[in-house]
């Protein structure tokens, strides 16, 4: 029966009765109990909740929702509320930020006060979700790892639409709510900057991330080849090593020349991870504020060559002789 693990669906799933959870303390409840679901069960474990919310996940909910509203029906007002035209045109469609004539003022809703107010909304949000976040791993005894890596991702997130911009002076700096927008937002600004690419920090963003896309996956990959050996029973092998714990040190240790724990490789991911958004909200903080341009930056730092001067020097007409002051 073990050999019907080995593939990339899993073809048997367990049913049985939902698992609660630990006892939680007096005063908390849960929204929603928990089920089975079998498409679930297709590339994972079958159950389904049990989800805990409380005040500040259903607040957090509640401002998401108000937020996502005001993008989708400043959106839908775009296209004269044709539900067509809405589909249709969705991926170009956006909440843009105030002119930069409004600085850090507040602006009428028409002009970017809508884009203002939905950020606030967002950025509530998500803080309240953190806040959630932080206290049910308190509350659980369990350490901070998920609560700082999400942090280190809404670091990302204020620097784009908060931090920035109010260094900067204006509300324009800020990223457009929209799919393409949002990617167009992203070009100009390398272009503006002399070419985001010269940037370190979001040199080492990208590594970051790729090589995060690279561990997670020789991770993942590492532990579904020992699930007949007990692999996915991960807790279990980092406290009580067994077979499959033994297969996968000794498989890293012939294919890379070093050995990699169950324990030792989620804190190589959760660093790769964190460090992805720490070291790209750095460099987008860095440009506009303390570097204007990165390619004249890196030309300066010896990274990379000057262009090359292909046509004569041009003399500036002051500089001729007989030249009017």
């Amino acid at each position: 029966m073990s050999t019907e693990f080995q593939n990339l669906f899993t073809r048997i799933q367990i049913h049985g009765p939902v698992y609660p959870g630990v006892p939680l303390p007096p005063g908390s409840w849960r929204a929603f109990k928990g089920s089975m679901k079998h498409l679930f069960g297709w590339i994972g474990d079958t159950q389904l909740g049990p989800i805990y919310l409380g005040f500040t996940g259903v607040m957090s909910l509640f401002c998401g929702f108000v937020a996502f509203e005001i993008i989708g029906l400043n959106m839908f007002a775009q296209v004269n509320w044709d539900l067509v035209q809405f589909i249709r045109q969705l991926p170009w469609l956006a909440l843009e930020p105030p002119a930069p004539g409004y600085g850090l003022r507040i602006p009428p809703l028409q002009h970017g006060g809508w884009w203002l107010m939905a950020g606030f909304f967002l950025t509530t949000s998500v803080l309240l979700w953190w806040l959630r976040m932080y206290r049910r791993a308190k509350s659980l005894g369990l350490s901070q790892h998920t609560t700082w890596a999400f942090a280190s991702a809404i670091w990302l997130f204020l620097v784009l639409g908060l931090i920035r911009p109010v260094l900067m002076g204006a509300w324009s700096e800020a990223v457009p709510f929209g799919i393409f927008p949002h990617l167009d937002w992203t070009a100009a600004f390398s272009l503006r900057y002399g070419n985001l690419f010269y940037n370190p920090f979001h040199a080492l963003s990208i590594a970051f991330l790729y090589g995060s896309t690279l561990l997670f996956a020789m991770h993942a990959g590492t532990v579904l080849s020992t699930t007949r050996y007990g692999g996915d029973r991960e807790v279990e092998q980092i406290t009580d090593r067994g077979t499959a714990s033994e297969r996968m040190a000794l498989f890293w240790r012939w294919t890379m020349g070093f050995n990699a724990t169950i324990e030792s490789i989620h804190r190589w991911a959760w660093w790769f991870a964190v460090l992805t958004t720490l070291t790209g909200g750095i460099g987008i903080l860095l440009t506009g504020t303390v570097v204007d341009n990165w390619y004249l930056w890196a030309v300066k730092h010896g990274v990379a060559p000057a262009y090359p001067h292909s046509f004569p020097a041009v003399t500036d007409p002051a500089a001729l002789p007989g030249a009017q002051p």
